[in-house]
């Protein structure tokens, strides 16, 4: 009798000790696993999530149109075709005007200032405002630094130089430069260097030096541009099925924000670690560098500020995030007057 009580006792233990099952999900990025920096992000959020939960949810991350095409990651996402995503938000501004100004607000905030009105400054819960009718909830979790201004072929010394070129570039970047006669078009990352060999395209914009030099674009062309007036700051993100979202409990949730936010933390290091490095290896293939003349970049200004104003009027969560930002980098401007050091 007592060694049946005794082994009862030990399976009720070994019950109690089991580690919970997990729960299991599948989610496709829009971009190739090995694009460095924002390849493995997705893969590193999911394995904080599994950390933080302690495996109770198991994200298995899938890689640039393992299910879907990448530019069909957002609608598959909200039908619940597939439970997640991992994207560039500006992919999605076809369908959610403000994710223009989120992916890339030409002449914006830089990272630190986008990062505290995105958490701190209601940033989050304009841009959800926008998601909600499309069943999705987004959580930023990729700062990309500063971007570069792009690979060219020819030199660009005044913004007639813009004219008629054929250029890769996206957001509201792309509609500033075809305000200035550009020829632009929105090309997937992984079909960019082909285009810009075979010539499809003249000229290309992606990223900052660390991601363009892992595809390859040295190799194609002789200029790269600087600075990134279209990108100062932009933001991937992960995106969830909204029914898929609703059936984590609320710690859950916390968790997959605040795993978010540690992968900021830990990509905005590793960016900026990197630059230097890849700008050297630029240099080395025989690249120029160079910066747009001053002129050039005031025109840019003109025409980002007119194409904002115009988006700004034709959706009104365009119009609440666009006033909201420049509100809030006029307000906490002062405090980086104040510690600007002399040079």
């Amino acid at each position: 009798m007592k060694a049946r009580l005794m082994s009862a006792a030990l399976a009720a233990t070994m019950l109690t000790a089991a580690p919970a099952v997990a729960d299991s999900y599948d989610l496709q990025s829009v971009f190739g696993l090995q694009v460095p920096s924002i390849g493995p992000s997705p893969v590193k959020w999911a394995e904080r999530v599994k950390l933080m939960t302690g495996g109770e949810i198991d994200i298995t991350v899938h890689g640039a149109g393992d299910f879907v095409p990448p530019f069909e990651v957002f609608g598959a996402v909200s039908t619940g075709a597939i439970p997640m995503g991992f994207d560039w938000i500006g992919y999605w501004a076809s369908t959610i005007p403000v994710a223009n100004l989120i992916g890339s607000m030409p002449f914006g905030p830089s990272p630190e200032v986008a990062n505290a009105w995105m958490f701190e400054g209601g940033g989050l819960e304009i841009i959800q405002k926008a998601y909600d009718p499309h069943g999705v909830k987004v959580i930023p979790c990729h700062l990309v630094v500063p971007e570069a201004g792009g690979w060219f072929n020819k030199d660009i010394e005044t913004v007639e130089d813009f004219k008629g070129l054929n250029m890769r570039i996206a957001g509201l970047g792309g509609k500033a430069l075809a305000r200035l006669g550009a020829n632009t078009q929105l090309v997937p990352a992984g079909e960019i260097f082909v285009s810009l060999e075979t010539g499809r395209i003249d000229a290309t914009e992606f990223s900052a030096p660390q991601l363009d030099l892992g595809f390859g674009f040295q190799k194609v062309a002789k200029n790269y541009y600087f600075p990134g007036w279209h990108q100062p700051s932009s933001w991937d993100s992960i995106i969830i099925n909204m029914d898929v979202w609703n059936g984590f409990s609320e710690d859950q949730q916390t968790i997959m924000v605040e795993a978010c936010r540690a992968n900021i933390a830990y990509n905005l290091g590793d960016q900026i670690h990197q630059q230097a490095e890849a700008i050297a290896a630029i240099r080395e293939a025989g690249v120029e560098i160079k910066r747009f003349p001053d002129p050039v970049l005031a025109e840019l200004r003109a025409a980002s500020r007119a194409v904002m104003d115009e988006e700004a009027e034709k959706d009104p969560i365009f119009k609440e995030a666009y006033e909201s930002l420049n509100a809030y980098v006029e307000r906490v401007g002062e405090w980086g007057q104040l510690q600007a050091l002399p040079r």
